[in-house]
């Protein structure tokens, strides 16, 4: 039978919602979007059960993990994934999580690597359908010319992961105001 559970976490960019299935973290979004409400619900379709609150061993690893990441002593996250998308979605996140901490790409470069170079459009749109954020860092996927492009956290939460990524202590130790 399938399970999904999710948990709160906090964190300086404001609350999370982490969702589980017992293979891994199949959700993980900022609090206050609307995308949570139609991602949860995708989850529930797709599993065929409600999502319950709670945790499991996927969860408070992630809290453990995210807790690290914005201590600034985590670069990487070794968190179980169960992300639900189509075999070119999963190319996009696979390619998403390859993108080295600090460090940031744009979409043609990301079609590219999968070796896919003419569909730009898709692979934005399957950065855009990522449901697991920090964790398969879409905020690392920024416009050619080096313009902040859509997040769907909101791009002030983007360029604070960026700049917390990038060591700049004074913007990301302190918790952004919302």
């Amino acid at each position: 039978m399938n399970t999904l559970i999710s948990q709160r976490i906090v964190s300086p960019l404001g609350d999370l919602y982490v969702c589980a299935s017992t293979r891994g973290i199949c959700l993980l979004e900022f609090a206050g979007t609307q995308r949570i409400t139609r991602e949860s619900r995708q989850l529930e379709r797709h599993f065929g059960c409600p999502i319950t609150l709670g945790e499991n061993e996927h969860t408070r690893q992630t809290a453990a993990e995210l807790g690290e990441y914005f201590a600034g002593t985590r670069r990487d996250f070794t968190i179980a994934l169960h992300p639900v998308g189509s075999d070119f979605r999963q190319r996009v996140w696979a390619a998403l999580r390859a993108i080295p901490y600090g460090t940031t790409t744009h979409y043609q470069a990301l079609a590219a690597t999968i070796g896919h170079p003419a569909a730009v459009r898709a692979v934005a749109a399957a950065n855009g359908a990522n449901a697991i954020a920090i964790l398969i860092p879409c905020h690392r996927v920024i416009g050619k010319n080096g313009a902040l492009t859509g997040y769907g956290g909101g791009i002030h939460r983007k360029a604070w992961l960026l700049a917390h990524e990038r060591g700049e202590d004074k913007h990301s130790t302190q918790p952004l105001p919302l």
